[in-house]
C-alpha cells in the first residue's frame, strides 16, 4: 500500500513538472518565468511539456543558484527525491515493471555516474571552447525522450539536420531503456549525475532512513524486499539507497523507520 501511494506521489510530481502536455501537438515550449526555477529530478529543460528547468542542465551552465539549489535540496531529502520527486526515475520504475529476465546490477557500475558528474558536467562544459552542456548534449537519454524526438516529430527543420549525434543519442536512449527494463533504475543508479548529487548527500540528508540493531530479529526480510539488492540493516545511508521505503513496510520488529533526523 505504502508503494502504491509513493507511485501517487510519483505521478503527481511528474504532471506537477510537465504541466503543458497540450504542447506536444505543436512542439512549442514553455519559456514562462518558472523556466528560472530547477525542477528537483530529471527532467529536460526542453521538453514541451516542461514547466522547469533541469538542475543538471543549469549546472552545466555554471549556475550558482542551481548548484545552491541542488546541495539544499540534497541536504533536506537526499535520494529520495529520486525515488518519490524526479520523472525519468518514475518512467525507469515502470519500464522495469515490463515482463522480462531480471538481473543484478555489478556493484562496480554505479561507480559511472560520478565520473559522469565530474567529467560532463562540472569540468567539461567550462573548458571547451563553446561552453556546450556536454551531458545533454552527448548522453541525457531524458532529453532525447522527452524533447528530442517529440520536436523532431513537430519540426520538419529539425528532422532535416538530424545526423550523427541524433544517432549516438538514439543509441543511448534504446540502451538505458533496455537497461531500465532488466535492472530497477538502470540510468538512476549508473549514468545519472543528479543522483550522484544527492547520493554522495544521502548520509547527510535530514529524511533518514534510521535502523535500530537492537530491534533487529534478524529476519533478512528488508534485504529481500529491496530493489537496490542493498542491506538496509548495514546500508541505511547507502549513495545507491531511494528511500522508497519497502523495506521499512516490510519490517515485522519496526527496526526500520524513515523520518526527518536532526544531523
Amino acid at each position: 500500500m505504502k508503494n502504491f501511494s509513493r507511485h501517487l506521489i510519483q505521478f503527481a510530481a511528474t504532471v506537477l513538472t510537465n504541466p503543458f502536455a497540450a504542447n506536444f501537438l505543436d512542439g512549442k515550449l514553455y519559456r514562462g518565468d518558472l523556466k528560472n526555477f530547477c525542477a528537483p529530478g530529471l527532467n529536460c529543460w526542453s521538453c514541451p511539456a516542461a514547466a522547469f528547468s533541469c538542475p543538471i542542465g543549469a549546472l552545466q551552465t555554471g549556475s550558482f543558484y542551481a548548484a545552491g539549489y541542488v546541495i539544499l535540496i540534497g541536504l533536506l531529502l537526499g535520494r529520495a527525491i529520486c525515488g518519490f520527486l524526479c520523472p525519468f526515475g518514475f518512467l525507469q520504475e515502470l519500464l522495469n515493471k515490463i515482463p522480462s529476465p531480471k538481473k543484478i546490477l555489478p556493484r562496480k557500475l554505479t561507480r559511472v555516474k560520478y565520473f559522469l558528474l565530474v567529467a560532463f558536467v562540472l569540468i567539461l562544459p567550462v573548458t571547451l571552447p563553446l561552453g556546450e552542456p556536454t551531458f545533454c548534449e552527448f548522453i541525457c537519454p531524458a532529453g532525447t525522450l522527452e524533447a528530442g524526438l517529440p520536436l523532431i516529430a513537430t519540426h520538419e527543420e529539425f528532422r532535416e539536420a538530424l545526423g550523427n549525434l541524433f544517432a549516438l543519442k538514439m543509441f543511448v536512449m534504446i540502451a538505458v531503456i533496455v537497461g531500465c527494463v532488466i535492472f530497477h533504475r538502470f540510468f538512476c543508479r549508473v549514468l545519472c549525475p543528479l543522483g550522484a548529487i544527492y547520493g554522495l548527500l544521502n548520509r547527510y540528508s535530514f529524511w533518514q532512513l534510521n535502523f535500530s540493531a537492537q530491534a533487529c530479529v534478524n529476519c533478512g526480510r528488508c534485504k529481500k524486499v529491496c530493489p537496490l539488492n542493498l542491506d538496509p540493516t548495514k546500508e541505511n545511508n547507502s549513495a545507491e539507497c531511494v528511500r522508497c521505503g519497502r523495506c521499512v513496510e516490510s519490517c515485522p520488529a519496526k527496526a526500520l523507520q524513515q523520518k526527518f533526523s536532526a544531523r
